[in-house]
């Protein structure tokens, strides 16, 4: 019983942060379902656009290189370019 009190909170307090996340939408443009399709299979969508006032077009192309290369994300060389300009085009710092 003393464990069901202490983890009622917890479950309770998990619950909440849950439902105040919001989905992210990520901007129309040519390339977003490869972003989507892609990127979400490791990390969620605010990633984008929590960076994008950092991000030009080398550090995108550093970025999905690394995604690739370093944590092997089974990205083609063709869908990497078409990513990265969509990146570049709507989340590119200005």
């Amino acid at each position: 019983m003393k464990i069901w009190i202490a983890v009622m909170p917890l479950a309770l307090a998990a619950t909440l942060v849950v439902a105040a996340e919001q989905k992210v939408e990520l901007k129309a443009g040519p390339g977003r379902d490869k972003v989507e399709a892609n990127c979400v299979a490791c990390h969620s969508l605010d990633y984008i656009v929590a960076n994008s006032p950092f991000m030009n077009r080398q550090v995108w192309e550093a970025e999905v290189t690394k995604m690739i290369k370093a944590y092997g994300a089974p990205v083609s060389d063709a869908d990497a370019k078409v990513i990265v300009d969509y990146l570049v085009a709507n989340y590119g710092a200005s």
